[in-house]
């Protein structure tokens, strides 16, 4: 999945822009893998980046802009995920349809938090931190 991680890097650092200016490069995310109704970089981004990476690396997409359809892709990883792998978190509660994807960097020493890359990661595409306790699940993506 090192491809995967390689395509998200390359665009570390993209973010939105503020105001009535959108960033062209978020947008096109979203034009590239279909989501033609998108058209700022204030819609929800984290899944539509995470479509785009992968359909770089030629591997399977969900196909949605929820974070939460990443959990129907894939391979079902138990334990111990792999740097690459797709990491799926909820937001707001376990029974919200809300949530946030990226890629699995690493735990934590304390495996209290999972670092991932992703976008619209405090509004941009970085590794950032996020709490172990909402995990959803990993999932290791197949060729397309």
């Amino acid at each position: 999945m090192i491809p995967l991680i390689n395509i998200a890097l390359s665009q570390y650092g993209v973010k939105e822009v503020p105001g009535k200016l959108h960033n062209p490069t978020i947008i096109n995310y979203s034009w590239e893998t279909g989501f033609k109704g998108i058209i700022d970089d204030e819609t929800s981004w984290c899944s539509v980046f995470m479509n785009w990476c992968a359909l770089k690396a030629g591997l399977q997409r969900s196909k949605q802009a929820t974070a939460r359809s990443w959990l129907k892709v894939g391979q079902v990883i138990r334990t111990a995920p792999k740097p690459g792998d797709i990491v799926i978190f909820w937001r707001e509660s376990p029974a919200s349809w809300k949530g946030h994807v990226g890629i699995f960097i690493s735990y934590s020493e304390d495996k209290k938090l999972i670092y991932c890359l992703g976008g619209n990661q405090s509004n941009m595409v970085c590794i950032a931190p996020y709490e172990a306790s909402k995990l959803l699940g990993f999932r290791r993506l197949l060729k397309a």
